[in-house]
């Protein structure tokens, strides 16, 4: 699927991956971006980057009336980028159920609802013959529990399960759906983790150049194939794996 003069969503766009993927999806030829954030105000610094073509979304993947307003606003949308993450909860039964279901509440049902949400317009795209899809951003830990970070990787579990669901649901439309399973990025979100990382901006070229090649699962970083790798040979390896990781 090319980018050229799509016009693309971003949740999660105000830093980390989502600022470097509104870049790479400028300097890929996207028409307009709307970068998405819970608080507008965020995005201002990439506005002032980028200019005209990027359009700040007040967007709280959390909150229905949110996503409601955003899809109303973004409704010339063909591209949705689901980005927005969370790690909230680390050891599953050392984390509170709180922190666990605010990981739920933004990485799987907020991907859920977001999508949702945006279905109308992506359906208009298609009538258009602007060939529209959609982006999951998942996790290495979405393919098996990474024990110290149970919780999360939990969430991130279920958004892969909904996302081979929408995957099937949404072909039937005529739109396509990608999932990137990246390992660890560096950005403030996994800072305190030691372990090598990848760029933000080296995983945003790789992810949009498996999306341009239509490869419908794939891993933007060297330590996210290697592991995806693992998984499709033998996925209680990678679960064995993790374990070891996790001490």
């Amino acid at each position: 699927m090319l980018i050229e003069n799509k016009v693309v969503v971003v949740t999660g766009a105000n830093r980390g991956l989502g600022r470097a993927l509104v870049g790479e999806l400028l300097r890929r030829g996207a028409a307009k971006v709307y970068a998405a954030a819970r608080r507008e105000e965020t995005l201002a610094s990439l506005v002032e980057a980028h200019g005209a073509r990027v359009v700040p979304l007040a967007l709280d993947v959390t909150r229905p009336e949110s996503i409601a307003q955003a899809a109303e606003k973004a409704s010339d949308v063909n591209v949705l980028v689901n980005n927005a993450g969370l790690l909230a909860s680390y050891g599953i039964l050392s984390s509170s159920l709180a922190s666990i279901r605010d990981d739920f509440e933004v990485n799987a049902f907020g991907l859920l609802a977001t999508t949702k949400a945006f279905v109308p317009a992506l359906e208009r795209a298609v009538k258009r013959g602007e060939a529209p899809a959609v982006i999951n951003v998942l996790s290495v830990a979405s393919l098996a529990n990474m024990p110290s970070l149970g919780g999360y990787s939990a969430s991130k579990a279920a958004a892969s399960s909904m996302s081979q669901a929408i995957r099937w649901e949404l072909a039937k439309l005529g739109i396509q759906v990608f999932a990137s399973y990246p390992g660890p990025i560096d950005t403030e979100m996994v800072k305190a983790l030691e372990m090598p990382k990848t760029s933000a901006e080296a995983v945003a070229k790789s992810l949009l150049e498996a999306v341009a090649a239509d490869v419908l699962d794939a891993a933007p970083d060297p330590t996210g194939a290697q592991f995806l790798a693992t998984f499709e040979r033998e996925p209680a390896a990678l679960a064995k794996t993790f374990g070891a990781m996790s001490g």
